[in-house]
C-alpha cells in the first residue's frame, strides 16, 4: 500500500538533498517502465498525468491501472495531475485517484496567478491533496511543447516567489530559470543565483519543467539550491520512440507487437538513469518510514425507508442523489445497494468513495450534500447508520464512526 502524501515525499527529498523524478506517464509502457525502474532502485517516485496528454488517451480508463500500480508497488509512490487548465480538472483528477495536483495559471499576471491558484489550493487542501504552483514561465520549444506552451520564457523573481506561496499557500513552487518544456537548442543558461535567492525566500520545495536536455552537472546544482521534484516526460518518449523506429528498420512488416518490443525497457533505462543521477535511488525505505500512507475512505450509510415509499420511488431518490453528490471535490465513486436478504436489519445502502480521510468533512459539509440529504434523503430515511472506513492495515483500524445525524 505504498501510495503516500506527497508533500511528505518531496518534503523528505527537500530535506535530504535530492529530487524524486515526475515522470510523465501516458500508456501502460511508461506506467510499467517507470514503475520497474523505481523499484529497481528502490527509490520513491511521482507518477505524472498530464491534462494536455489526454488527447491521446482515455486519462479514465488509465487512471485504475495507475492507481493499481501504486497500489501494489514496494516504493512509495504518489500520482500527481500536471499543468491542468482549471479547477474543475483539478478537481476531476482527484476524484480519479491523484493525490497531487498542478494547475497551471503561470501565463497569468501576477494577481490573477495567485487568486486562481489560492482557490486551487483551498480546494485541494481540504481533501488532503498536495498542491505545486508556477511562477514564472516555462516556454515550449519544440513539436508539441511549443503549441501546449506558447510564449517567451519568463523568469521568477524571489520576492514574488515568497509573496506567492505565502499568500497561495502551495506546498511546493514550480519555477522558472532557464529550462523549457520539450526538446533543448543548444546548450541552456540555467540562472542558479536566482534559484538559490528563491530557494532562500520561499523554504518549501522547488520544482524543475523542462528537464530534458540538461547535463549531469546542472541536475546536481539545481539539487543543490533546493529542487526536490523534476518533471521528466521528453526523453521518454525519445527514448520509446528510438526503439520503434529500430524495430521497424529490422522487421519493416512487423505488426503492433513487433514495433512495441522493448518499448517499455527503453523507458525503464532513462528513468533509472535520472533517478541514480537525482539521488533518489536507495531512499524507498526511509521515505516509506517517515510519510503518511495515502488512506481512501468507504463511507458507508445503511439505511430503510417508510414501507409507502415504492421502489421506483427509492431508485429516483438514488439517481438523485448520485446526480447532485458526483460533482463534490473528493467523492471518487458513487455506488447504491439493495439487500439481496430481505429479512436484514436494513433494505438499503449508499457506498460513497473518498480520496482521503481529510474529504469527509469536505463531503459531510458541501452545500450539495447539505441540500440533497436536508430536503430529499433525511426525511424518507430517518431509520439509518453512517460509517467510515478506511482499508485495514497493518497497525490500522477503522477510521470512524459518524453520528446518526450525518449522512
Amino acid at each position: 500500500m505504498p501510495l503516500v502524501h506527497m508533500n511528505d515525499m518531496l518534503h523528505h527529498a527537500y530535506r535530504h538533498n535530492y529530487a524524486v523524478g515526475a515522470f510523465g506517464v501516458d500508456n501502460l509502457d511508461f506506467l510499467e517502465g517507470v514503475m520497474q525502474a523505481a523499484e529497481n532502485c528502490r527509490a520513491p517516485v511521482i507518477l505524472n498525468l498530464i491534462e494536455s496528454h489526454f488527447g491521446h488517451y482515455d486519462f479514465e480508463l488509465l487512471m485504475p491501472s495507475v492507481v493499481a500500480a501504486a497500489r501494489r508497488a514496494a516504493v512509495p509512490v504518489a500520482i500527481n495531475f500536471d499543468h491542468g487548465t482549471s479547477l474543475v480538472s483539478a478537481e476531476h483528477a482527484i476524484r480519479a485517484g491523484c493525490n497531487g495536483v498542478m494547475v497551471d495559471t503561470s501565463a497569468l499576471p501576477f494577481s490573477e496567478n495567485l487568486r486562481e491558484t489560492r482557490d486551487i489550493a483551498a480546494m485541494a487542501h481540504a481533501c488532503g491533496v498536495t498542491v505545486e504552483g508556477e511562477l514564472g514561465y516555462v516556454p515550449g520549444v519544440e513539436g508539441d511543447s511549443a503549441e501546449e506552451h506558447p510564449g517567451e520564457l519568463a523568469y521568477t523573481s524571489a520576492a514574488e516567489a515568497k509573496a506567492y506561496v505565502d499568500r497561495a499557500g502551495v506546498d511546493c513552487l514550480a519555477v522558472s530559470v532557464g529550462t523549457v518544456h520539450g526538446r533543448m537548442r543548444g546548450t541552456p543558461k540555467l540562472d542558479y543565483a536566482r534559484l538559490a535567492k528563491i530557494n532562500e525566500a520561499v523554504g518549501v520545495p522547488l520544482v524543475i519543467h523542462g528537464g530534458t536536455g540538461l547535463s549531469d552537472d546542472q541536475f546536481r546544482r539545481l539539487i543543490a539550491n533546493g529542487v526536490a521534484k523534476i518533471n521528466y516526460y521528453t526523453a521518454l518518449a525519445d527514448a520509446a520512440g528510438r526503439r520503434v523506429r529500430e524495430n521497424a528498420a529490422v522487421d519493416r512488416k512487423g505488426g503492433h507487437g513487433a514495433l512495441l518490443a522493448g518499448v517499455r525497457d527503453a523507458v525503464r533505462v532513462e528513468a533509472e538513469h535520472c533517478i541514480r543521477l537525482w539521488g533518489s535511488g536507495g531512499r524507498a525505505a526511509e521515505v516509506l518510514a517517515q510519510c503518511r500512507p495515502w488512506q481512501e475512505v468507504e463511507h458507508v450509510v445503511f439505511y430503510n425507508v417508510p414501507s409507502e415509499l415504492s421502489e421506483s420511488e427509492v431508485a429516483a431518490i438514488m439517481r438523485e442523489g448520485k446526480e447532485s453528490l458526483k460533482s463534490i471535490p473528493g467523492v471518487r465513486s458513487i455506488r447504491t445497494g439493495r439487500a439481496i436478504q430481505p429479512d436484514g436489519k436494513y433494505r438499503y445502502c449508499w457506498l460513497i468513495g473518498l480520496s482521503s480521510p481529510a474529504a469527509v468533512e469536505v463531503y459531510r459539509n458541501h452545500p450539495a450534500h447539505q441540500r440533497f440529504a436536508n430536503k430529499v434523503f433525511r426525511p424518507a430515511a430517518a431509520d439509518r447508520i453512517t460509517l467510515d472506513f478506511e482499508e485495514i492495515e497493518p497497525q490500522r483500524t477503522l477510521l470512524a464512526t459518524l453520528p446518526v445525524s450525518g449522512f
